[in-house]
C-alpha cells in the first residue's frame, strides 16, 4: 500500500494519515532528497532552473508531507502521533543544517549570483537567491568542520527542546480539571460559560461542571466567576503551567528545558560570530540593532507607563468601593469587567449573542470581498480530521487562486492559542503551471452547547480577523518564488503586519453591520451598544500596552544579556522588566514563563517585539483608509497590490513606503490606542 503522505495529492489526505506513516515517509523522502542535492551540486553549471527551481521542488514536497504531520500533532494530539512526530524532528533539523553548510550547494548558488543571468531573472528570483546565500552564512557554511558538526548538534537538540517544552505546556494543561457539583460556587458566570462547563462535564460522565485550563473555561472564571478562592485557584494553575510550582509541581517542569534552550542559543550565536542570540535574531529581521528594538519598546514604555498606571490606581479605588481593598493578580481582569460595565455599561458577554461564529465568517469574508476583490465559498465535501474543520475556496474574478481550512473550536488534545499555517505555497511548477496555495487557521474559540451555536466575544472576532489577514497574505500573493512567496521569506518584525492591519476592520460601523447579528433575531448590533463598545475600546489601553510590553522586552532581554554564566536568572530578568513597566507585580509563585511558548517553542525568539514594531506598521497604514474611507476600493486595492501580493520579494520598509507615501509613525499607534491625542 502507497503511504498517504507520499501520495502526491493537492490537499492533505487527512483520514488515511495514520503516526506509523509519519517516520516511513520522512526518512523515505529525506534518502531521497539527499541523494538529489549531491547530483545537483555536481552539475558543470548552474542556472535557475537547474538548481534554484529543482531546490524548491523539493522543498516543497518536504512541506507537504511534514505540513500536514505537524498540523494533527497540533489539533488532534495522540500519544502514537506525539512519538512519530517527535522522532522526525532531529532528522527534519539534520537534514535543514546539512543543507545550509552544503559548500558545494553554497557555491552552485554563488555561482548564479555572479552569472549573466542573474541581472535577467524576476525581483522575486533575485531576493530568493540574495536570502538563500544570507541563510548559508546563518547556517554555518563558512565554518570549520569541528564547528559545523557542534553547529548541527545544537540545531538538532534546540528542535527537541522546543518540541518539549510544548508537550509540556499542554500536558500541563490538560491534566487540571475541577468539578464542581454546587452551582452557588459558580455565581456570576455567563450562562454561556455554565453551559461549555456543563458540557465539559457531560463529555467526562459527571454530573455539574468541570472547569479546564483550556482559554475559554480559564478566561470565563478570572473574568466573571464571583468565587474569589476558585478564581485564585485557577489562577494559580494556570500561571505555575510547567513549572516547578503549583499544584503539579515539578511534573512536567520546563525549568531546566529552558535553561538549556538558553545555553544553546548563545552558543549557536558565538559560532557564527554574533556575540548574543539576539543578534543573530536581527541578521534576518527589518529593525538592524538590538539598540534600535530596546530603543523603540523603551519609548513606547515611556509614552504608555504613567497612563497605565494611573488606569490601575483608578481600578484599584473601583475594587475599593466594591469592598476589595487588596487587589491581587485574579482580581484584575474581574474588577476591570466590572469597571468597563459600571462605565460603558457593555460587557464581552452582552456583546456575545450578536457575533454568533457562522455570521463573523460570512461577515469577514464580505469585509475581505470589499476590500480586495475576492469571494470565498465553502466546499461541503473534502477529507476532513475533525468535524469542526471547514474548508473554502477563494476566488477572484471567478477563478480559484486559493484555499483555506478553518478549525476554530477548542477541544481535548488540541494545542492552545490562535495561529495560520500552510500546506502549499504559490508557485511555478516545471511544466509552467502555478501551484495555488493552501492555508490553515487555527482557533479555540468556545464550541456550540446544546443551548446555543458557538458564540463569539468581540476579543474572538479581532482574533479571527487577524489570523485571516495572515492567511491573505498567504492566499493573495502573485509572487511565483517559492522562498518569498506569501508569507516566506517577509521578516519576521513585518509578517505581523496584514493580521493586526486586518483587525482595524472589527471596530468599524460599516464593517460591524456585516459581522454581527443577534443568533437568534438576526437583528444587527444596536446602534446604543455599539456606541458603547466603540467608547470602551481603549478602555485600560496603557495596561494592555505595558502588558504586551512586559512580554516583549523580557524576551528580547533575556536573549540579549544571556551570557552562559552559572548564576543567570530567567526570573530575575523579568522580575527587572515587572519593575521597570508592570502595573501589578505578581504572586512570587506566578511562572509565566514556563508556558511562553512563543519565545521557548515558536519562532519569536527575541523576536516578540515583531507585534509592538508591526503594528505601527499596521496603525499606520489602517490611518490611509480614514483618510479616504475604511471601504475606499483604491486604498484596499493599494494594500493587496503593495503589501498583500509582494510577499517577502521586497524589503518591506520599501513596501510600506510604496503604499503610505513616507515611512511609519509611532504616533499612530499611540492615537489609535488613544494613549496621545
Amino acid at each position: 500500500m502507497t503511504n498517504p503522505l507520499l501520495a502526491d495529492t493537492a490537499l492533505p489526505p487527512f483520514s488515511q494519515i495514520r503516526a506509523e506513516h509519519v517516520k516511513e515517509a520522512m526518512d523515505k523522502l529525506l534518502a531521497e532528497n539527499r541523494k538529489r542535492i549531491v547530483d545537483l551540486a555536481a552539475q558543470p553549471a548552474f542556472n535557475w532552473d537547474n538548481l534554484a527551481q529543482q531546490m524548491d521542488n523539493m522543498s516543497d514536497k518536504l512541506n507537504h508531507v511534514w505540513s500536514p504531520v505537524s498540523h494533527l500533532n497540533s489539533v488532534l494530539n495522540s500519544e502514537t502521533l506525539r512519538e512519530a512526530y517527535n522522532a522526525c524532528i532531529p532528522e527534519l533539523s539534520r537534514y535543514g543544517t546539512e543543507i545550509g553548510q552544503n559548500k558545494a550547494l553554497y557555491d552552485a548558488y554563488h555561482a548564479i549570483k555572479e552569472s549573466e543571468e542573474f541581472s535577467s531573472l524576476s525581483e522575486a528570483q533575485r531576493k530568493s537567491i540574495d536570502n538563500t546565500l544570507r541563510d548559508f552564512h546563518l547556517a554555518g557554511v563558512d565554518l570549520p568542520e569541528d564547528k559545523k558538526a557542534r553547529y548541527m548538534e545544537i540545531s538538532q537538540r534546540l528542535a527537541e527542546l522546543g518540541s518539549k517544552f510544548s508537550d509540556n505546556v499542554l500536558d500541563a494543561t490538560q491534566a487540571w480539571t475541577k468539578h464542581i457539583t454546587d452551582a452557588d460556587l459558580l455565581k456570576g458566570m455567563p450562562d454561556s460559560a455554565l453551559a461549555g462547563a456543563r458540557q465539559a462535564a457531560k463529555s467526562r460522565d459527571k454530573e455539574g461542571y468541570v472547569l479546564t485550563l483550556d482559554f475559554p473555561s480559564f478566561y470565563a472564571v478570572m473574568t466573571y466567576c464571583e468565587n474569589r478562592e476558585l478564581r485564585q485557584e485557577m489562577y494559580e494553575a494556570y500561571n505555575t503551567r510547567a513549572s516547578e510550582q503549583g499544584p503539579y509541581a515539578g511534573r512536567w517542569d520546563n525549568s531546566d528545558v529552558m535553561k538549556e534552550i538558553l545555553v544553546l542559543r548563545l552558543e549557536k550565536a558565538r559560532l557564527l560570530g554574533f556575540n548574543t542570540y539576539a543578534e543573530y535574531s536581527l541578521a534576518t529581521k527589518m529593525a538592524r540593532t538590538p539598540d534600535e528594538v530596546l530603543g523603540f519598546l523603551n519609548e513606547l514604555a515611556e509614552k504608555s507607563v504613567a497612563v497605565a498606571r494611573q488606569e490601575f490606581e483608578e481600578l484599584k479605588a473601583f475594587a475599593k468601593e466594591q469592598g476589595q481593598d487588596e487587589l491581587q493578580s485574579w482580581d484584575v481582569s474581574f474588577y476591570s469587567e466590572k469597571l468597563r460595565h459600571h462605565r460603558y455599561a457593555v460587557s464581552q458577554e452582552e456583546l456575545k449573542p450578536y457575533f454568533p461564529a457562522s455570521k463573523v465568517i460570512n461577515g469577514m469574508f464580505a469585509v475581505v470581498q470589499r476590500l480586495f476583490g475576492v469571494t470565498l465559498d465553502e466546499v461541503a465535501e473534502f477529507d476532513r480530521y475533525h468535524p469542526d474543520v471547514r474548508y473554502f475556496k477563494v476566488r477572484r474574478d471567478g477563478e480559484e487562486i486559493a484555499s483555506i481550512y478553518m478549525d476554530l473550536f477548542a477541544r481535548e488534545n488540541k494545542r492552545g492559542g490562535a495561529w495560520m499555517a500552510d500546506y502549499a505555497v504559490r508557485r511555478r511548477l516545471d511544466d509552467g503551471s502555478v501551484q495555488k496555495p493552501v492555508a490553515f487557521i487555527t482557533c479555540n474559540f468556545a464550541p456550540a452547547t446544546e443551548e446555543h451555536p458557538a458564540l463569539l466575544t468581540h476579543d474572538e472576532v479581532t482574533t479571527l480577523f487577524h489570523e485571516f489577514g495572515h492567511a491573505l497574505h498567504h492566499m493573495l500573493t502573485t509572487v511565483d518564488c517559492n522562498d518569498v512567496s506569501g508569507i516566506n521569506g517577509v521578516p519576521w518584525d513585518a509578517v505581523e503586519l496584514p493580521s493586526q492591519f486586518l483587525e482595524n476592520w472589527c471596530w468599524e460601523e460599516e464593517a460591524l453591520a456585516l459581522i454581527s447579528g443577534h443568533y437568534q433575531s438576526g437583528e444587527p448590533l444596536p446602534k446604543e451598544l455599539l456606541e458603547k463598545m466603540l467608547a470602551a475600546k481603549n478602555f485600560q489601553s496603557g495596561m494592555l500596552m505595558v502588558r504586551q510590553l512586559e512580554f516583549a522586552l523580557f524576551d528580547f532581554r533575556l536573549h540579549h544579556e544571556y551570557d552562559g554564566s552559572e548564576g543567570f536568572a530567567i526570573q530575575q530578568v523579568l522580575d527587572e522588566v515587572r519593575d521597570k513597566v508592570a502595573v501589578i507585580k505578581p504572586p512570587a509563585f506566578n511562572r509565566f514563563q514556563h508556558s511562553f511558548s512563543h519565545i521557548f517553542a515558536g519562532g519569536y525568539a527575541a523576536g516578540y517585539y515583531s507585534y509592538k514594531w508591526a503594528e505601527v506598521l499596521a496603525a499606520d497604514a489602517f490611518s490611509l483608509f480614514e483618510e479616504n474611507g475604511v471601504f475606499d476600493p483604491e486604498t484596499g486595492r493599494r494594500f493587496l497590490h503593495s503589501i498583500l501580493e509582494k510577499g517577502g520579494s521586497r524589503e518591506p520598509m520599501d513596501l510600506f513606503i510604496e503604499f503610505r507615501g513616507r515611512p511609519p509613525e509611532v504616533e499612530a499607534l499611540l492615537r489609535q490606542s488613544g494613549i496621545a491625542a
